[in-house]
């Protein structure tokens, strides 16, 4: 598979990665919801998770275990996760390179933590 690169994509660098695979790798987020927030992010330029070949989807859940696990191991009161895919700009996707995020959750981080990722349009948490 060819490694595209936009040499214009923060998200091309591939920086000081917390850890990698042969297709994707992984960054704490630079503007974390909370503690150790991580993204997970393929090596090859595209725009949405939908374009990612089944071999990256593959590499990208593969990766967010291996993150996972060094997360918990490195904090224990991480109690839970959030995992969410922001795709197109109306669901919030500022950056325009395939990224999931990771996010730990802790005992008492929201006063209400029900309905989890429901909760990016207010109300419709509470069901």
């Amino acid at each position: 598979m060819m490694k595209m690169k936009n040499p214009n994509c923060i998200f091309c660098k591939e920086e000081n990665p917390l850890i990698k695979n042969e297709l994707v790798y992984a960054i704490f987020d630079k503007f974390p919801v909370t503690k150790f927030h991580a993204l997970i992010i393929p090596k090859r330029h595209v725009e949405t998770f939908f374009e990612l070949t089944s071999d990256e989807k593959n590499h990208c859940f593969a990766l967010i275990d291996q993150v996972k696990e060094k997360l918990v191991q490195k904090d224990k009161t991480i109690s839970g996760f959030n995992v969410g895919i922001n795709i197109g700009k109306d669901a919030g996707q500022t950056i325009m390179h395939c990224h999931i995020h990771l996010i730990p959750r802790r005992k008492g981080d929201v006063v209400e933590p029900q309905g989890g990722i429901r909760n990016i349009i207010p109300g419709k948490g509470k069901y």
